[in-house]
């Protein structure tokens, strides 16, 4: 008898990532037959064996359970998986050049590629940041090749590392060209989210994304800027901080100020500016004092803490990805601020407990070495460092994080 051919509910392109992995198995566990299909061959080995490629909170069991369920598939290839699939995800988002302008490039290279193994009737669901326009210009591609394919938008909003875990609770902006497709959408999400769905218009949906994201960067501009001001003038921001927030609800919304970077914040506030013929004042701004705030740091420490003799100094750096407790370094500012320290500096340092790389040295060997300690990425495990490691040395703590400097003038 011969084996009837297995159909899916969703096949994610990019399944292997950030974006993808998370929604499939949240979507496998809900039931659904998922797909993960992606080019990453590595990644995907990984996950067949029940391991996530990446830090992601419960991510582990969670993708256990859904491969012992049934229900998840992870593919390097075939393509033709594609074909069988009722809905089609695709995470490939729009990234900026070295000019700042989007590169739409990615989203029609992937789509050209895999064009033969669409079908009519099928969904094609966007799930990452894209230039506003682009769900309608896809539509309208389709529509020329004489495909009758439906294209949904459906940006993913939930914080890297909790994915999981937000996707079954937030609310998931959903939106589609017809009727029925947003039906299909509703249905979906309403398999894998208590939250509910948010109902907008594809451009809406588009721009309410990019809205979110600057918003995040311009409010986090505004804290390092507060910061820059005070610690100019030899201020303890530290305490204006407390002052202004301490049991005052009116700004609880303040951040604290240190790095604001990451692959979403900053691209999708330059892809916001060049839509509006990079009339947005404020996102440029916000842009100057995020990305100078490792140049901020490296030049304070030079004149107001070694009297211009940085060069006879020593730099520890402590933290190499982009957030706390993540594992992704991708657009790290800790980078750049490595980099800059080199051009200054004697010898320059760095350490991350979760980031792999030849380049890095060992925690004791850093802090023993070091003269000067900037904690660039406030990790947990680095406010359990022994008081009596950083005796004598300058500690430059932007997040206030760890706990025996609370009280110390910073910079």
């Amino acid at each position: 008898m011969a084996t009837k051919p297995r159909r899916f509910d969703v096949c994610i392109i990019g399944g292997a990532g950030h974006v993808g992995l998370p929604l499939g198995v949240t979507m496998a566990l809900g039931g659904l037959q998922v797909a993960l299909l992606d080019i990453n061959k590595k990644a995907i080995a990984q996950i067949k064996k029940g391991r996530f490629p990446f830090k992601e909170e419960d991510g582990d069991v969670s993708l256990r359970k859904a491969l012992k369920k049934g229900t998840l598939t992870a593919l390097a290839a075939p393509v033709s998986v594609i074909a069988k699939s009722d809905v089609v995800v695709v995470v490939i988002g729009t990234p900026v050049d070295e000019y700042l302008n989007p590169q739409f490039g990615a989203l029609d290279q992937v789509i050209e590629k895999y064009l033969p193994h669409f079908r009519d009737g099928q969904t094609i669901m966007l799930r990452s940041t894209l230039f506003p326009g682009s769900a309608e210009r896809l539509q309208r591609y389709f529509e020329k090749k004489k495909l009758k394919v439906s294209v949904a938008f459906c940006p993913e909003r939930v914080i890297e590392g909790k994915a999981i875990r937000e996707i079954q609770i937030m609310p998931q902006i959903i939106s589609a060209f017809d009727k029925e497709t947003l039906q299909r959408m509703k249905e979906l999400f309403a398999k894998i989210s208590k939250g509910g769905t948010v109902v907008a218009q594809p451009m809406e949906a588009e721009l309410a994304k990019l809205y979110s994201n600057a918003w995040r960067y311009i409010t986090f501009a505004t804290a390092n800027q507060f910061y820059t001001m005070a610690t100019e003038r030899g201020v303890d921001y530290t305490r204006i901080y407390r002052a202004m927030t301490d049991k005052y609800e009116r700004m609880q919304s303040l951040p604290r100020p240190g790095f604001a970077a990451g692959p979403c914040l900053f691209k999708d506030t330059m892809q916001l500016a060049a839509f509006n013929q990079n009339h947005f004042f404020l996102g440029h701004s916000a842009m100057l004092v995020n990305e100078g705030l490792p140049r901020f740091i490296v030049e304070h420490i030079k004149h107001r803490l070694c009297n211009n003799d940085l060069h006879e100094k020593t730099i520890g750096i402590l933290g190499m990805t982009f957030k706390a407790d993540s594992d992704d370094t991708r657009d790290s500012l800790s980078f750049k601020l490595r980099k800059m320290a080199k051009l200054e500096a004697k010898a320059v340092y760095a350490h991350d407990f979760y980031h792999k790389d030849p380049s890095l040295s060992r925690l004791d060997a850093l802090l023993k070495k070091s003269d000067i300690i900037i904690v660039a990425t406030p990790h947990k495990r680095y406010a359990q460092i022994p008081k009596e490691k950083l005796k004598n040395k300058i500690i430059v703590d932007i997040w206030n994080h760890l706990p025996y400097t609370k009280t110390a003038i910073e910079l």
